[in-house]
């Protein structure tokens, strides 16, 4: 039996943390370009009356691509629809959600990438023709009928989109792609968030805030609840920069904004594996960490940064790396590597 759509998505009500999260394009902070692009197309659309081309906002975690697929229903006027890539195991799941989809609707696919290439080929038709094919009956006797669909708007967001089918990637009429973001731009994040959470937060202990948090808003707001703990705690609730520094210490990030497992990547492979190049799933399970996890999370923040070069023959850490752990320069038969 199908599963049942509504387990699989939610509405835009239901969505966590709303506090923290901006409304609309006027409260979105940063991503300049996408957002600039995204409101013309968004007026095209509402001038026409269609809906909205497809969407793909790629980039790394927590840097606003859920916020903007929100968002976008918002700027629309219209129901958003959410799902997960890995929850959709069946075509007959995916094929409930898109015929549940009411005219110019937005479908928000997080983790687009981690979908089965057998549901994926639903989605061509789909995103398309705006029609999907149903089997009717069983063995020899089973017909296939198209059954039509709502113009809808397919939003699908990814960490990895090299790893999409080049098929699924040719039906996104718009792509986004989201880059890490600077210091002002978090503290007027961080200013905004501590507005919405009535925490008194120093202009220094903001900009503190914003220096160590890796340029990712969704590290800024979780730095500034825990920073607050701390400030509530062991003050008189008020975050300031000598609060921030210290509670910032207590949590093992440092002045750049690594924490211990980035710290541990690095030295790993500039002591154990002499700076590298090594294997990613080496590295892995030299530092007991999943593959996946230090390719998402890690990675794009330590290369963006110069800490950590990537190699046809993998890993290496960067003159600069091995500043930042106090180590020794590179060996020179290293350099030519960098």
């Amino acid at each position: 039996m199908d599963a049942d759509p509504n387990r699989l998505m939610a509405p835009i009500e239901e969505t966590p943390d709303p506090a923290l999260r901006p409304r609309n394009l006027d409260e979105y902070v940063g991503q300049d370009r996408v957002r600039d692009n995204l409101r013309i197309y968004i007026r095209a659309a509402l001038q026409r009356g269609e809906a909205l081309d497809h969407v793909l906002l790629s980039g790394p975690p927590g840097l606003g691509k859920t916020s903007m697929a929100y968002i976008l229903a918002e700027e629309l006027g219209v129901e958003l629809r959410t799902a997960s890539g890995p929850t959709i195991e069946r075509k007959g799941d995916l094929a409930a959600i898109l015929n549940g989809l009411q005219p110019r609707e937005v479908l928000f696919i997080d983790e687009i990438h981690r979908l089965h290439r057998a549901v994926e080929e639903v989605l061509y038709p789909a995103m398309e023709d705006f029609e999907i094919d149903v089997v009717l009956g069983q063995g020899p006797g089973a017909n296939s009928v198209k059954l039509p669909l709502s113009r809808f708007t397919m939003v699908g967001a990814t960490t990895r989109s090299g790893m999409l089918s080049a098929p699924l990637r040719a039906r996104f009429g718009i792509h986004a792609t989201f880059d890490f973001y600077a210091p002002e731009e978090l503290q007027q994040i961080l200013a905004r968030s501590a507005r919405k959470l009535e925490v008194v937060l120093t202009p220094e202990g903001c900009a503190e805030l914003a220096r160590r948090s890796r340029g990712t808003p969704r590290i800024a707001n979780r730095l500034l609840r825990r920073v607050r703990d701390f400030a509530q705690v062991e003050g008189d609730g008020t975050v300031n920069a000598s609060v921030a520094k210290d509670a910032l210490g207590r949590l093992d990030i440092d002045e750049h904004g690594l924490d211990g497992m980035d710290r541990k990547i690095l030295h790993t492979i500039a002591v154990k594996f002499s700076g590298g190049p090594v294997g990613l799933d080496t590295m892995a399970h030299a530092i007991g960490e999943s593959p996946d996890t230090i390719e998402d999370t890690y990675e794009p923040y330590l290369i963006q940064q110069g800490y950590l070069n990537r190699t046809p023959r993998g890993r290496v850490v960067t003159p600069r790396g091995r500043r930042h752990l106090g180590l020794p320069g590179p060996d020179p038969t290293q350099q030519s590597l960098l």
